[in-house]
Order: structure tokens, then sequence, then C-alpha cells
């Protein structure tokens, strides 16, 4: 690790304890998320933290989302969690055309807690190391109006960029259609810069063998060209962390 980021890890941890919280239970990993989410400004990265411990301790105060809590959306089998890329990140994959906009926000927020948290601890090997970012798929084929659910993609971003800083890898949007672009037109308002950096909308084949290299075939659903199979994320079983 560079001098300057050992500086600035030291005078976030400072800056933590001053707002009356600790980072003594996180590593280095975890804290250079939010150093880097806040261009290594440590003042900030401190806030940015300590609003996210408090966040979680409200929203996930056992450390997980129940599924019973969030039955409904789950019921739609519209989220998989298809294993590691070649770069050992974990594939989410997202069919908005199973998706029809929540009428229990609550609900629906603690799904994207749900499905975040899931993805990212399926990367785990026996502990969490605080570094690993997700991969994301979001096929918009077959989608209708009905279908369109802008204010729970802009709650679904909002989290990832306030509360899972430097997690995302890379998020794929696949088969947009014409009447769509006017929606994300709209979502991207609420993008920051580095977010947006990590989104390619695939509108080609380069693009689309681009994304196949990138994942691999080993996890990649067999209808985007792969070898796998659909896994819905209720389905699949996550081992036991170490101690």
């Amino acid at each position: 690790m560079e001098k300057s980021q050992e500086l600035e890890l030291t005078q976030m941890r400072k800056s933590v304890q001053k707002l009356g919280s600790s980072t003594e239970k996180f590593g280095e990993p975890t804290l250079m998320r939010f150093l880097i989410a806040r261009s290594m400004d440590a003042d900030k990265a401190a806030k940015m933290f300590v609003k996210w411990q408090e966040w979680r301790s409200t929203w996930v105060p056992n450390g997980f989302v129940p599924e019973s809590e969030i039955g409904e959306e789950l019921e739609a089998r519209k989220i998989f969690l298809q294993g590691l890329s070649r770069s050992g990140q974990p594939l989410m994959l997202a069919k908005a055309s199973k998706h029809f906009p929540s009428k229990d926000q609550l609900q629906f927020k603690k799904f994207v807690i749900y499905l975040l948290d899931k993805t990212i601890a399926s990367s785990f090997k026996g502990q969490e190391i605080g570094n690993e970012k997700v991969i994301v798929i979001f096929d918009l084929q077959n989608i209708g109006y009905k279908n369109v659910d802008t204010r729970g993609l802009i709650t679904g971003f909002q989290f990832l960029q306030a509360y899972y800083p430097e997690r995302l890898a890379k998020l794929f949007i696949l088969n947009m259609p014409r009447f769509f672009v006017s929606v994300w037109r709209m979502i991207s308002r609420f993008l920051e810069r580095a977010t947006l950096e990590k989104i390619v909308i695939v509108s080609n084949e380069d693009e689309r063998e681009d994304m196949f290299k990138e994942i691999g075939a080993e996890v990649l659903p067999e209808e985007y060209g792969g070898q796998a199979k659909l896994v819905p994320i209720q389905d699949v079983v996550l081992p036991p962390l170490d101690n």
C-alpha cells in the first residue's frame, strides 16, 4: 500500500472516532472502498462509513434480511445467482420482464439489500475480505410498460452508491427497447460518474463477446451463449463463514 493511502486510512480512522464510531472490526480493504468512493478524502469517507454503519444497524440489525420478510418479491423468481466469473466475481442476473413495481416499498428495499448481500457473500472464501465486487446482467428482453419501475431502479442504484461503495465491478444491460431509452436517461441523472463508467449497454456483437469473455461460459446461462442453467437466488445455499 502506498504511503499516501496509509496516511488517509489513519486519518479516516481518527475521523470515524471523532464522529463517535469505530473502525475496529473492519480491515483496510473495507475502509479503502469508502476512501475510493470519496476520492481519498478521509473526512468525507468517514462520514460515509458512519452513515453506512447506522444504516446497517437500522435496516439489517441481525446481519441479514430473512427471506420470510421478502416473500412476495422472491415469488417472482426474477433474480438469479450464477456463480463466479473468470475473475472470481459473482454474477447476478435480473430479468426485468418478471418484475412489476412493488406496492410495498419497505419490502422492496429489504429485497434489494438481500440481493446485494447474498451476491457479495457468495464470493467469500471462508470469510469476507472487504473488497469483493459483483457483476450484474440486467436483461430487458420482452419488457412492457407494466414492468418499468423507475422508482425501484433509482432506489437500487442509490443503495448501491451510498451503502455498497465500490462493490459494483460491471453492469451489463441487455436488450434495451427503444421506449426504455428515455427511462434510462432519467435514471442516469441519479448516478455518479464512477457508477456510469461501470455500466455497459450491450448493443452489438463485439460488446456481447466482451461480456462473454469477462464472465465465462461456465456461469453464463445457455440463453446468453453460456453453459449454465439459471439458478434463482433463493435456491442458492451459501456455506457458513469461518469464525
